[in-house]
């Protein structure tokens, strides 16, 4: 789930762009939430088990096979040495994440097994994955309880992302925050996992784009001057400079992850209270859910 309480210090969060996709596929093979996880974007690897263990998939649809069969997507599945698991490519979504029971044997760097890309920092040595990379389990699960009921139902997405507006939305002209709480904006190509561009109506300011830097979080709308949106993500940088108009609810960030170039967003502004109830029902959900497959200490030896 990335690195805290090291931003005052200027370094990012990074950790998984789909929060909720992420813990599920923990849930699913025993582990805690925050165990570290593969992030699949697009065209996912091929990958090779030279040791038998348990997984989970979840997030995206990439049309992911072990041994040329489909694999179920949010269900546990066990694999075995020598059996190879790939991606014949995106059918839904953009994003998978892939969960292994036990755990990587990968280190942790402060207090996170995240990769924070742009510095080579975490995760396996700090870079993507390529051909001849060998990653091992820390503890392996040939076999889990409850195995065949170890199953979820995908949750529906949504093309709205709630907002709460601000902090600095007295910054735009009336006329430009009804812009952007009623216009279609597209996400364009300008894509990573520090944020993503759209296009659609220019967003109007009452005087200039810049501040005084301050904190960036996770789902920060920032609008520069051309007016156009900046959607921030994990590996958003600690403090930015541009107008932050209002800030996606952490309960619609699987929508705003699983989108992908081309896809149509609009906005609704929430209230606080609102976007608080949503949240605190999403955790109350993902508890259920471990409490439904994890009941008992086992998975508690892995919990990172």
């Amino acid at each position: 789930m990335g690195r805290t309480n090291y931003q005052q210090y200027g370094m990012v969060v990074a950790g998984v762009l789909d929060p909720r996709a992420a813990a599920l596929a923990n849930f699913l093979v025993g582990n805690g939430e925050n165990e570290a996880v593969l992030e699949v974007s697009l065209l996912g690897p091929r990958l090779l088990f030279t040791q038998d263990n348990c997984i989970a998939l979840t997030g995206g649809d990439l049309g992911a096979e072990l041994d040329g069969a489909p694999v179920p997507r949010y269900a546990a599945v066990a694999v075995r040495s020598g059996q190879t698991l790939s991606f014949t490519g995106p059918k839904s979504g953009c994003r998978a994440y892939l969960a292994f029971a036990g755990g990587l044997d990968i280190p942790v760097v402060m207090g996170s097994r995240s990769t924070y890309l742009k510095v080579q920092l975490g995760g396996f040595q700090g870079r993507q994955l390529k051909a001849g990379d060998e990653i091992a389990f820390r503890a392996p699960r040939p076999f889990l309880p409850k195995m065949s009921k170890r199953r979820l139902t995908e949750a529906a997405s949504s093309p709205t992302l709630r907002v709460i507006l601000g902090p600095q939305d007295d910054a735009f002209t009336p006329e430009g925050l009804e812009t952007f709480l009623s216009s279609e904006y597209t996400l364009t190509s300008q894509f990573d996992r520090m944020g993503c561009r759209l296009d659609g109506p220019v967003i109007t300011h009452r005087a200039g784009a810049d501040i005084l830097s301050d904190g960036i979080s996770f789902g920060a709308v920032q609008v520069p001057s051309n007016g156009k949106p900046i959607l921030m993500l994990a590996d958003r940088q600690t403090v930015g400079g541009y107008t932050k108009i209002a800030c996606v609810i952490s309960a619609d960030f699987s929508a705003l992850a699983q989108a992908k170039a081309g896809d149509r967003f609009r906005f609704e502004a929430v209230a606080m209270e609102q976007a608080q109830a949503l949240y605190i029902a999403q955790r109350q959900e993902l508890e259920a859910i471990d409490r439904r497959f994890n009941a008992g200490v086992f998975r508690r030896l892995f919990h990172r």
